[in-house]
C-alpha cells in the first residue's frame, strides 16, 4: 500500500455507500486472523505450560505489567489521531512519527534504568535483567505505529491481519524453541521482544511509506492533543486493569501471580478475539458516519446486540467448565488457575459490552470525555480491588467481574450522550441475552449436579468429556432461551447472515469489481490509487 499521492495527500479507496460491506468484511478478515492467532496462542500455551513453571510466568508478568504501559505509547493515541482526523497528509504523519519515536527512545532508556526499582519492589533480583531486555519492546513498537495507523485508515484489514498472525507465530516459535533449550523465563522474554520486532518489519514492508523530516505543520498540535487525551485514557485504563497484577504479585508472590495471570489471560483471550477486530474496524467506520447520526446509532446498537449474544453465552459457559479447560490446556499443576477462571467467567459478556465505550468516544472525536471516564473507572475499580484483597486472587477476580457489571451501563450512557444514544435503546438491544445466559447457566448447573457424577475429572480425557457435555447442554439451553425471549429465530438469523457477509469468499467477490471503480476514479483525476498487497 502507498498511502500518499505525489502531492503528499492521503487517498482512501473506499466509498461511503459501500462502507457497511467494507466494515463487515473487515471484521470478518480480522476475526479469522484472530482465530488463527488464538490457535497459535493456545498451542503455544499448551507447550510452554509444560516446559516452564508458574514462577517463570509470574516473573515476566511482574515486568510486563509496567512495560506494556510504556510500550503502548502511540499505539493508543497516535493511531486514533491518524484514523479519526478528516484530513491527514505526509507532513503531518511524519511529524507524528518522529514525536512517537523520540518519546519511545526516552521511555526505553528510562525503563531499563528502572530495573533495580522493580527488583526491590517485588523482592526478586532477577527482575533487573528482565527489565533491561523488555525495555527494547518499547522503542521497537514506536517505529511501526504510524505505518499500522495508515493501513487502518486505508482499511487494509487483510494486510493487518496477516501481519499480526505472522508476528504472533514468530514470537511463539522463539519462546518454544528457547524453552525447549531449558532457558526458563528468558524464553518468554525473547518471545516478547520478537513480537513487536516482527510486527514492525511487516508494517514497513506492507505500508510503503518513509517519513520525511520533521517541520512546522498546521494541525500537528491538535492531533497531538487528541493523541495525548486518548493515551491518557489508555494509561488510566491500563493502571485499572493491572492493579490486580501488582496487588497479587506484591502480597502473594510470583507463584500466585502466575496462577492468577494465566486464568485472567484465558478469560480475556476470547474478549480480545471479539473486541479487537470490532475496535479496529469500528473507529474508521463510525468516524465516517458522524454526519449521519441515525445511521451511526444503528451501527452501534447492532454491534452491541451481536456482542451480547456471543459474550453472555461464552461467559456463562466458561463459568461452568473453566477448570476443565485449564486441565486440558495446561495440566494438573495449573488446577488453581481453573478455580480462579470460574470466577472470571461471568464477567466476559459485560466486559465485551463495556469496551465498546472506547470506540464510541474515539469515533466521534471526543478523546477528552474518554480520558475523564478513564479516571472515574480507575477510582471505582481501585476501591473494589482494595476491598477484595483479603480474599486473595479469587477475591480480586470477583471484584473484577463486579466492576464490569457495575460500570457497563454508565460507561455506554456517558459515551453515547454526544451521539444522542440513550440507555433505553442499549438496554433493549442486550437484556434478553443477559436473562437467557442466567437462566441457561442456572439450569445447566442444576442438571449437572443432579445427573453427572460428582467430583472433578482426574485427567485430560475426562476433562474433555465432562467439559464437552456441560458446554453442549448449556449451549442448547441458551439458544432455546434466546429464541423464546425474542419470540423467534431472528437473532440467530442475523448472526448467521453477518457471518456469511464476513466470509473471505464474499470479500474476494466484492473486490473483483471494486478496483475497477477506483481505477476509473484515479484515471479521471490523474491521481495514483492505493495499492493493496
Amino acid at each position: 500500500m502507498r498511502p500518499f499521492d505525489g502531492r503528499g495527500e492521503f487517498r482512501v479507496a473506499t466509498e461511503l455507500d459501500g462502507l457497511r460491506g467494507i466494515a463487515v468484511r473487515g471484521v470478518g478478515v480480522t476475526v479469522l486472523s484472530q482465530i488463527a492467532a488464538l490457535a497459535i496462542q493456545i498451542a503455544g500455551t499448551i507447550v510452554l505450560a509444560r516446559l516452564l513453571t508458574p514462577v517463570d510466568f509470574g516473573l515476566i508478568a511482574m515486568v510486563t505489567t509496567f512495560s506494556l504501559l510504556l510500550m503502548n505509547f502511540g499505539v493508543n493515541g497516535f493511531t486514533e489521531a491518524v484514523i479519526q482526523r478528516e484530513h491527514v497528509d505526509h507532513a503531518l504523519v511524519s511529524n507524528l512519527f518522529w514525536i512517537n519515536a523520540s518519546v519511545g527512545l526516552l521511555l526505553t532508556v528510562a525503563f531499563a534504568m528502572a530495573g533495580p526499582v522493580l527488583a526491590r519492589f517485588f523482592g526478586d533480583g532477577r527482575l533487573v535483567g528482565v527489565a533491561v531486555a523488555m525495555s527494547a519492546t518499547i522503542f521497537i513498537t514506536s517505529l511501526s505505529v504510524q505505518h499500522l495507523a495508515l493501513l487502518k485508515r486505508g482499511m487494509g484489514f487483510a494486510v493487518l491481519a496477516v501481519n499480526d498472525v505472522v508476528a504472533r507465530a514468530v514470537s511463539m516459535g522463539v519462546s518454544i524453541h528457547l524453552a525447549w533449550a531449558a532457558l526458563g523465563y528468558w524464553a518468554l522474554v525473547a518471545g516478547a521482544v520478537a513480537l513487536p520486532l516482527a510486527t514492525s518489519v511487516g508494517a514497513w514492508a506492507s505500508c510503503r511509506w518513509i517519513p520525511g523530516r520533521p517541520r512546522r505543520r498546521e494541525g500537528t498540535a491538535s492531533m497531538l492533543r487528541f493523541a495525548m487525551n486518548a493515551y491518557g485514557h489508555f494509561a488510566a485504563n491500563y493502571c485499572t486493569r493491572n492493579i490486580d497484577n501488582v496487588l497479587v504479585g506484591w502480597f502473594f508472590g510470583p507463584q500466585s501471580l502466575g496462577f492468577y495471570k494465566k486464568a485472567y489471560d484465558l478469560c480475556v483471550l476470547p474478549v480480545g478475539q471479539l473486541s479487537n477486530p470490532l475496535h479496529a474496524v469500528a473507529i474508521p467506520t463510525l468516524s465516517r458516519l458522524c454526519a449521519d447520526p441515525e445511521k451511526q446509532r444503528r451501527y452501534i446498537l447492532r454491534a452491541l446486540s451481536t456482542l451480547a449474544f456471543i459474550g453472555m453465552g461464552l461467559g456463562a459457559a466458561l463459568a461452568l467448565c473453566g477448570d476443565d479447560l485449564i486441565l486440558v490446556l495446561l495440566g494438573r499443576q495449573w488446577a488453581e488457575s481453573g478455580r480462579i477462571l470460574r470466577f472470571f467467567g461471568p464477567g466476559i459478556g459485560a466486559m465485551l459490552l463495556y469496551l465498546a465505550y472506547t470506540w464510541i468516544h474515539l469515533s466521534i472525536g471526543r478523546a477528552d470525555r474518554l480520558l475523564r471516564w478513564g479516571i472515574v473507572e480507575l477510582l471505582v475499580i481501585g476501591v473494589l480491588f482494595a476491598v477484595a484483597l483479603p480474599w486473595g486472587p479469587v477475591g480480586i477476580a470477583t471484584a473484577w467481574v463486579v466492576s464490569c457489571w457495575l460500570l457497563v451501563m454508565p460507561a455506554l450512557w456517558y459515551a453515547g450522550r454526544p451521539a444522542q444514544l440513550g440507555v433505553g435503546p442499549v438496554v433493549g438491544a442486550v437484556w434478553r441475552y443477559v436473562v437467557a445466559a442466567m437462566l441457561a447457566g442456572v439450569a445447566s448447573a442444576v442438571i449437572v449436579r443432579a445427573w453427572i457424577p460428582a467430583g472433578s475429572p482426574s485427567d485430560a480425557a475426562g476433562a474433555v468429556m465432562h467439559g464437552a457435555t456441560v458446554f453442549m447442554l448449556f449451549g442448547a439451553l441458551y439458544l432455546g432461551a434466546v429464541i423464546v425471549l425474542h419470540g423467534g429465530c431472528g437473532p440467530l438469523r442475523q448472526v448467521a447472515a453477518l457471518a456469511r457477509d464476513m466470509m473471505p469468499a464474499r470479500f474476494a467477490k466484492s473486490h473483483a469489481t471494486a478496483p475497477a471503480v477506483f481505477r476509473a476514479r484515479a484515471a479521471a483525476t490523474r491521481e495514483p490509487i492505493i495499492e493493496r498487497s
